[in-house]
């Protein structure tokens, strides 16, 4: 073994051990950014050793420039100019661009290999890691940029089907499973496996599209796990074994994370993927059964209740996000922390677009992290709680949950009802992302502040400054 090989044996190796670290901080807020970090550099340090000691790469030296210089701009760009609320669209576009990447590498790949042997099968485990790279990775491309849309608003949130679309799926699933073993031990025919790639793409589109916003949290994760396996595929077929590891980790990070949060949801990923009850948007919910009980109540009188309570749980969700108001929720904490006030923040696995969101949105705001209680920790204080703060959040606090027959039923929530005094900041009286009338909202114990959130946050500000 030549001294060079030797030493991209341990550039792997270091880089791999950068990857495993880098998980294993990116698991709290406290140490996230030194596993950005930790992961950024073992990935650099791949790049740099790969462009130096590759055998013709100085040849098309301006490639690897002109795309790395894209790629660092649209990085940049994204990390500094897309704002917290669009993070779910911007991992989900990310998370195609590699996906994508794949797929273009298996295309290539198979292009090279059919040139250098022309008419002659190639070795399976090669056709095997390239079809399965071309077909995740376009599916990942593919879905990846409907979820965007979903997310973005471009495409309609709610569920998206048509007569025999399960037909066409599986008929697009034989198609593809019958040009793979074609490819694989007939002949490497290019037009097929062109057909194969284009097939793939619409794959993705087809699966996608029939899934409810509600459910593109779990549908993001899941592109994630499939573009770590397309990475991995795509290192097998370049014998590269840090692409190989770290598309490993990513897809073994994402299948954890998609199995944690449809555990949360109390939902089968089958039951997500083909049976999803979101319809997105904020469909208008008012004259729905008990809503015109629905009790006011105003950010000045909702401040004293705070300010003199024991105990405040404040629970976050997406309408936070949306209004930006994690801000003059820390100012709000900090207010009532100083009066002796006990607040906590209780954060649902799936609150949000994306996992974390809850926590990297205070996170931001410099809430203390011992604040930011993980739902099974906190659940059963709610019994003892003054007032549950509502923000913004809406399926994960409804108790529909609890009953059969619901479309969300056995879904865990978060048990803000038990709570002596519920307030609810919400824009208006429709319904949330899942598209289900929250029986919450009409409760004895609940009052509803509406509004901006952070609007009605400043005017809680002011109220227990007064109080």
């Amino acid at each position: 073994m030549e001294l060079r090989d030797v030493l991209t044996y341990l550039v792997w190796l270091i880089a791999s051990v950068t990857f495993i670290l880098a998980l294993k901080f990116l698991a709290s807020p406290r140490t996230a950014r030194t596993g950005n970090l930790l992961g950024a550099a073992g990935m650099a340090l791949v790049v740099a050793w790969t462009f130096f000691t590759t055998d013709g790469m100085f040849a098309n030296w301006w490639i690897v420039v002109v795309g790395g210089a894209i790629g660092a701009v649209a990085g940049w760009l994204g990390a500094k100019r897309v704002a917290m609320t669009a993070m779910p669209q911007m991992v989900a576009i990310f998370n195609g661009a590699g996906g994508g990447a794949a797929a273009l590498v298996a295309v290539v790949e198979f292009l090279r290999d059919t040139d250098l042997h022309p008419g002659e099968l190639l070795p399976l485990a090669f056709v095997i890691a390239t079809l399965l790279g071309a077909i995740i990775g376009a599916v990942s491309l593919t879905g990846s940029i409907v979820a965007f849309g979903k997310l973005q608003g471009l495409i309609a949130s709610r569920p998206v089907k048509y007569p025999g679309s399960q037909i066409v799926t599986a008929g697009l699933f034989l198609a593809l499973i019958a040009i793979g073993v074609y490819l694989a031990a007939v002949s490497p025919s290019v037009p097929l496996f062109l057909l194969f790639v284009v097939l793939s793409l619409i794959l993705g589109v087809q699966l996608v599209m029939p899934i409810g916003g509600a459910d593109m949290p779990v549908v993001v994760s899941l592109l994630n796990s499939y573009t770590g396996i397309a990475v991995a595929a795509t290192g097998f077929v370049l014998s590269n074994y840090a692409l190989l590891i770290a598309g490993t980790l990513v897809g073994a990070s994402g299948a954890i994370l998609t199995q944690l949060m449809t555990k949360a949801m109390n939902r089968s990923l089958f039951n997500v993927l083909f049976a999803g009850f979101g319809t997105g948007g904020d469909v208008a919910a008012a004259g729905e059964e008990g809503e015109e009980q629905l009790r006011e109540i105003g950010a000045e009188d909702a401040a004293v209740l705070m300010a003199y309570g024991k105990r405040v749980i404040i629970v976050p969700g997406y309408g936070m996000a949306v209004a930006q108001a994690q801000g003059p929720v820390r100012e709000l904490m900090d207010l009532l922390v100083a009066k002796g006030v006990d607040v906590q923040f209780a954060i649902h696995p799936v609150a949000g677009r994306m996992p974390g969101h809850m926590n990297v949105l205070l996170a931001e705001a410099n809430v203390p992290y011992d604040r930011l209680k993980e739902m099974d920790e906190i659940n059963d204080d709610f019994a003892d709680t003054d007032v549950a703060l509502i923000i913004g959040a809406n399926d994960v606090v409804n108790p529909a949950a609890r009953e059969e027959g619901s479309p969300i039923s056995g879904m865990p929530i978060l048990n803000v009802d038990q709570a002596q005094k519920v307030i609810v900041l919400k824009r208006g009286r429709g319904t949330g992302f899942a598209g289900i009338p929250n029986p919450l909202f009409s409760a004895e114990n609940t009052s509803m502040l509406f509004g901006d959130a952070k609007p009605s946050v400043e005017a809680l500000v002011q109220g227990v400054k007064s109080a």
